[in-house]
């Protein structure tokens, strides 16, 4: 019997999907043996697409208080205290997916969740080449294949890929959970839900 598929479509930077991230990885943990697990990379924002101001901080801020509670994820309000930052989602997205082309999707979930860790836990710029070059290093060693290939043309196509990728499954909205049976069949959730949520899903309506 053919193993079903979830697809968790994500952005580094997105503040409910650093929210659901237990959830993911309880997922993984639980569902291991019925289904496998890839990420794709959404793009949540691109460089320009936010004024750094006032304003975007006292937006972000709410919103980020917003996702603590509802989820108990750990935030840190460091980054409100820059004056100039790019909240440019980019970078970080072409990371993961240069490690998951690397390394492979386990790899990509754990330097995913770095990420989300340094940025929201520690207010750490991960817009930046080096910073995310240097998290590459300290999980998986020496970093110079990640630099090439983060450089080249291949992962820029890749991570247009994805972004194609996410709209023709209808994830739009991040996070988005796209279950693929064994015969090809696709369903999309999208939205933030606790794991007793995405248990039932895919116990109840799946039968994973």
């Amino acid at each position: 019997m053919l193993k079903k598929h979830l697809y968790f479509v994500v952005d580094p930077m997105c503040s409910w999907c650093w929210g659901f991230t237990p959830v993911i990885e309880e997922t993984r943990k639980i569902f291991s043996g019925t289904c496998h697990f890839s990420l794709v990379l959404g793009g949540l924002r691109t460089q320009g697409e936010m004024q750094w101001n006032e304003a975007s901080k006292a937006y972000l801020k709410a919103h980020w208080q917003q996702v603590a509670q509802s989820t108990g994820q750990l935030f840190n309000d460091e980054l409100f205290e820059k004056e100039l930052f790019e909240y440019d989602t980019y970078p970080a997205c072409k990371a993961v997916v240069t490690v998951r082309e690397l390394l492979g999707a386990d790899a990509a979930f754990a330097y995913l969740h770095a990420l989300q860790n340094a940025f929201y836990t520690q207010g750490i710029d991960i817009t930046r080449a080096r910073v995310l070059q240097g998290y590459y290093e300290q999980l998986f060693g020496n970093s110079s294949k990640f630099a090439f290939f983060y450089a080249s043309e291949r992962a820029e196509i890749l991570m247009q890929h994805d972004f194609a990728k996410a709209r023709s499954m209808g994830a739009n909205v991040f996070p988005s959970v796209v279950f693929v049976d064994g015969e090809g069949h696709m369903v999309c959730q999208k939205g933030y839900r606790s794991f007793l949520e995405m248990r039932q899903l895919l116990q109840e309506e799946y039968h994973a």
